[in-house]
């Protein structure tokens, strides 16, 4: 795939930040968008020691008018992009039985499935003929889990959206590239107290996943024995499936902030 302009969204770090790194190349315009200025700027500075050329902007993907200036800031610069890359989400567990989990609820899926739309809705009109789109889902959006109804929903919500906005650009010539990661060793995941199968450095992760992206791959499990697992459990009988899953710790519940990037 020829050099062309990049965004990601929530590139401070984890798979943002790796994904960054993986397409920092000389003379490639990168945008990086993200929550802590501190860590954009530092991904920054990796990038630039490879070549890139970079540009960072302090966003939350709910703005829809900062993301569509970025959009158009970045667009009369380095003119169309190549690739969009929607990756900002958070993380946390919720019980629907605690009230006080609601506004943690509802920030999940504003960042999480919101914030995609909004971020796709803001750079498409900007986007390169044969350009690519890749959003990050995960595979805790194939079937609901304990303790995590606000993470599940909005990763599935991305799995649909995903596949729509594949269907709706296909006449572009857009590719929409849905990846679905597992464990990756990332300050999101490091908030499990559980057990991590098969648990991926990000550095490992984001080259696959570029390697997606740039053939145009409509689905990626990455790593893939999750794409297994998440294969059998999509299946299973929902009497099993619950028994199999009655005594699995949840997610850890909001203690502060979010985790996010």
């Amino acid at each position: 795939m020829a050099k062309g302009s990049v965004v990601i969204t929530g590139a401070g770090s984890g798979i943002g930040q790796a994904l960054a790194l993986a397409y920092a190349e000389p003379d490639r315009p990168l945008l990086l968008l993200g929550r802590s200025l501190q860590n954009l700027e530092a991904t920054a500075t990796l990038a630039r020691s490879r070549g890139a050329i970079v540009r960072v902007l302090k966003v939350d993907v709910g703005d829809v008018t900062s993301l569509d200036l970025a959009a158009l800031n970045f667009s009369d610069e380095f003119g169309e992009i190549k690739v969009l890359i929607a990756n900002a989400g958070i993380s946390h567990g919720t019980l629907a039985r605690e009230l006080n989990d609601r506004p943690v609820f509802a920030e999940i899926i504003t960042t999480n499935l919101l914030g995609m739309d909004n971020t796709c809705t803001a750079f498409l009109p900007y986007m390169a003929q044969g350009g690519r789109i890749a959003g990050i889902a995960s595979v805790a959006g194939f079937r609901g889990l304990p303790g995590a109804a606000a993470y599940c929903a909005s990763k599935a919500g991305v799995i649909a959206y995903l596949e729509s906005l594949r269907l709706e650009l296909r006449i572009q010539g857009i590719r929409v590239c849905c990846i679905a990661p597992g464990y990756i060793a990332t300050p999101m995941t490091a908030a499990n107290h559980y057990p991590m199968p098969w648990l991926m450095a990000p550095e490992k992760a984001a080259q696959r996943m570029r390697r997606a992206i740039d053939r145009g791959q409509a689905w990626l499990v990455v790593p893939w024995q999750m794409g297994i697992v998440g294969m059998i459990l999509r299946h299973l009988p929902i009497a099993f499936y619950d028994r199999l899953f009655a005594r699995v710790a949840g997610k850890a519940r909001k203690s502060g902030s979010p985790k996010g990037v």
